[in-house]
C-alpha cells in the first residue's frame, strides 16, 4: 500500500516503470479526444467542481485513462470526499500512477498522471481515509469506467 512518504519519493527521486508507453503527436492526441478531454489530460486542466459524470457514479468497475486504456483505479477504493472530483485511495497498481511536483497557482501539489501516457488526471493529497490516508483527486474526463472487469 502507498503512503504520503512513498508518493513524495516518487515525485522527487522517479517514478516507477510503466508496464508500457504510448506515445502519440498532438494532432493525433486532439483527434482521439473531445476538446474537454484534450483540455484536461494534455493541458492539464481542470474540470469544474461536480460536474464530472464519474463524481457521483459508484458502479464496480475499473476506471481506465481516456487516452491509453491503461486500468488506473478499481471501483473498490473510491469514497466519496466532497471534494467535487471522484476520489480514490489507492491506485490499481503501484506503476500506473506518475507523480511530479506542481507549483501552479500559487500552492505546492503533486499532480498525478497516467504513467502510460503521461496524461494529467489531477492530484493527490495526504488528507484520505485510512489506512493509506491518501486521496487521489482525479477529473472525470481523464477516465472511463469499465464495468465489464468488474
Amino acid at each position: 500500500m502507498l503512503t504520503w512518504k512513498d508518493i513524495i519519493n516518487f515525485s522527487v527521486n522517479g517514478n516507477p516503470t510503466p508496464d508500457r508507453r504510448v506515445e502519440k503527436t498532438e494532432a493525433e492526441w486532439k483527434a482521439q479526444l473531445t476538446d474537454e478531454q484534450y483540455r484536461i489530460t494534455r493541458q492539464k486542466g481542470t474540470e469544474r467542481a461536480h460536474t464530472g459524470d464519474l463524481c457521483t457514479t459508484y458502479e464496480e468497475g475499473k476506471y481506465h485513462c481516456v487516452c491509453c486504456n491503461t486500468p488506473l483505479f478499481d471501483s473498490t477504493i473510491k469514497f466519496s470526499s466532497g471534494t467535487g472530483w471522484p476520489s480514490f485511495t489507492q491506485p490499481i497498481e503501484e506503476n500506473a500512477i506518475k507523480y511530479e511536483k506542481d507549483t501552479t497557482y500559487g500552492m505546492v501539489r503533486v499532480e498525478v498522471m497516467c504513467n502510460t501516457c503521461d496524461a494529467h488526471l489531477g492530484h493527490v493529497f495526504p488528507d484520505g481515509p485510512e489506512p493509506s490516508g491518501l486521496r487521489y483527486c482525479v477529473n472525470s474526463e481523464s477516465m472511463i469506467l469499465d464495468k465489464e472487469t468488474a
